[in-house]
């Protein structure tokens, strides 16, 4: 499986993934300061699921159908990064085959998986 990790998220995040065998590029780490459209475009183009804390993704999604091939918003109380890896070991380890072509918002208790209109199928 293949992640973008948003600039809001950070490095450590995408580090984890790394340490976890996953094919992951960081925005922080690759593109610091590009907006969302271009965030949003590079994980289409490389059939990559966006992580990010940015709840301007789900208006693009929703209310704008943009393509995507699915995101992870971490809508979190505790933004620290333990936390943030926390709750994404979470859900790999329970939702994983789940996370394609759908719009996961996670916080701390809960997960809610949504299927938007329009998704772009991993290879």
């Amino acid at each position: 499986m293949k992640f973008l990790v948003d600039e809001c998220v950070g490095p450590t995040v995408a580090l984890w993934l790394k340490q976890q065998g996953y094919d992951v590029v960081s925005i922080y780490d690759d593109l610091p300061g590009i907006d969302d459209h271009s965030v949003l475009k590079r994980a289409l183009t490389e059939s990559r699921i966006l992580i990010t804390c940015d709840k301007d993704f789900g208006e693009m999604i929703f209310r704008n159908k943009m393509e995507h091939c699915g995101i992870v918003l971490l809508r979190l109380i505790d933004e620290r990064t333990a936390k943030k890896i926390s709750v994404l070991d979470n859900i790999i380890k329970n939702h994983l085959h789940k996370l394609i072509g759908n719009f996961v918002v996670a916080s701390e208790h809960i997960v809610r998986i949504t299927k938007p209109f329009l998704i772009k199928r991993l290879n």
